[in-house]
């Protein structure tokens, strides 16, 4: 379970905050919580030693100068492609990520990663819950896990308390939140990009739809940051997330998920975080940003690849083609989820309410043809 990874502070502020409303089957949970969360404060005080003495001459902790070079974030909705993109960005020995293990364990995983993700190995299924994607401690991951863990208010706690009011909804653009609180959110975030950074000082690559709506924040943190943004049709979009959702307050939530008003909540994140990227974009220098979609990427990934890497000048592309060329070959066969068709109304209301996206990436919805005959 993701929250197994937070420090004590963490645990409880988001258990208080709900008010300990956890279900009758995840109740051995509040046993067993307080004594991971513990054993996570205490790991987070000797980790904070050894990086102070290994780092020593580096007493104010400035940051932004142990970063190597400005991190390249990979933008865009759930379920439009972002993990695909970013374990085809990972593939380059140039750059680093965050894994796994460092975002679910973000308070130790300087001490303790190496021989924790060989003991815990059989706790990582072969593939995500969601998707039929590879997981596993070493794989990349979205380091909005990290900031939940780290005791940041995220809208990803929603998970845990699923049947709950969304949590946090005001960080999905930090927009409205007090300057006090942005800028410790801020602190934490560069914090944990520096432990990142301090084993492998290249340049990080960052994965969390969460920042598709954060371009401005991240701009005053990274004014050279590049970003690459993906999209797909809103027709696959729409009905991939509500499962990714399903899935995540099943396996993730420490409630019986009831899935109330989840569609729309559906229809309002995507809306949120798009009004925000669009009034922002235009803070990117042009060099620093590329688009692309999702249904080119995977028609054509080498070429798409490629062009990325000539449009953000991330260097010589032959040095990674031949780690993508196996990438392609190796999962030629992956499928993605199958779905229902989608009703004639469903359609109409993403039209309706994603028409903003539609039109601007080029998608065209289907609103006229009848609903399919029903079994």
């Amino acid at each position: 379970m993701f929250w197994s990874g937070m420090s004590l502070p963490a645990w409880l502020r988001l258990a208080s905050k709900n008010r300990f409303r956890v279900g009758w089957r995840r109740w051995h949970m509040l046993l067993l919580l307080p004594i991971y969360t513990t054993l996570h404060s205490i790991l987070r005080g000797w980790q904070w030693i050894v990086l102070r003495f290994w780092y020593l001459q580096d007493a104010t902790w400035q940051v932004q100068q142990r970063l190597d070079s400005a991190p390249l974030f990979i933008l865009g909705h759930w379920r439009s492609g972002t993990t695909l993109l970013h374990e085809l960005m990972v593939l380059d020995g140039r750059h680093t990520f965050p894994t796994s293990y460092e975002c679910f364990e973000p308070n130790h995983f300087v001490i303790s990663e190496g021989i924790a993700t060989r003991l815990l190995s059989f706790l990582t299924p072969a593939h995500r819950p969601m998707d039929n994607m590879a997981a596993g401690w070493d794989r990349p991951q979205e380091d909005e896990f990290a900031l939940c863990n780290l005791g940041l208010p995220s809208p990803y706690l929603t998970m845990a308390f699923p049947n709950e009011p969304p949590q946090d909804q005001e960080y999905w653009t930090l927009e409205n939140v007090p300057t006090a609180a942005r800028d410790h959110w801020k602190r934490i975030f560069m914090r944990f990009l520096y432990e990142i950074n301090a084993r492998r000082p290249k340049r990080i690559v960052l994965k969390s739809p969460p920042h598709t709506g954060r371009v401005k924040i991240l701009l005053e943190m990274f004014p050279k940051a590049r970003f690459i943004h993906i999209t797909r049709d809103p027709c696959a979009i729409f009905p991939s997330t509500v499962h990714l959702w399903k899935r995540l307050y099943e396996t993730q939530g420490l409630q019986e998920a009831k899935f109330a008003g989840l569609e729309n909540y559906v229809f309002e994140n995507l809306t949120r975080m798009y009004d925000r990227f669009e009034a922002d974009r235009a803070l990117i220098p042009p060099e620093n940003f590329c688009e692309l979609r999702y249904e080119d990427l995977v028609a054509d990934t080498l070429g798409v690849i490629q062009d990325v890497y000539r449009q953000l000048d991330l260097g010589c592309f032959s040095d990674v083609r031949e780690a993508v060329e196996a990438y392609v070959e190796q999962n030629k066969g992956y499928e993605t989820n199958k779905y229902k068709q989608l009703s004639l109304e469903l359609r109409q209301q993403i039209a309706t309410r994603w028409r903003a996206y539609a039109d601007r990436y080029g998608y065209k919805i289907d609103t006229s043809t009848p609903d399919p005959v029903k079994n």
